[in-house]
């Protein structure tokens, strides 16, 4: 299975869908909290030139926000995407 990381802040209900998500997809991933890090949010903004989170990378595939996980899911391109 391909590693998940998925960029949070603390307080985000869109982050919050998007692990519920996943974990219904047997995946755990690897959060990385940009609230508490500057270099983790510069991280974030190199990788997926975007400020909002979450942002979610399975494996060096930039999914997006939860909306675009989400949509990949009901599309069935989520699971074949977690196991490649």
């Amino acid at each position: 299975m391909s590693q998940v990381i998925i960029y949070t802040t603390q307080h985000c209900p869109y982050c919050v869908s998007a692990k519920r998500l996943l974990s219904s997809k047997g995946v755990t991933p690897v959060e990385i909290n940009v609230e508490s890090s500057p270099q983790h949010l510069a991280e974030m903004l190199q990788r997926s030139k975007r400020r909002t989170v979450p942002q979610i990378f399975v494996g060096e595939v930039h999914v997006g926000g939860f909306d675009d996980l989400a949509s990949l899911d009901h599309q069935g391109r989520l699971d074949a995407l977690l196991h490649a």
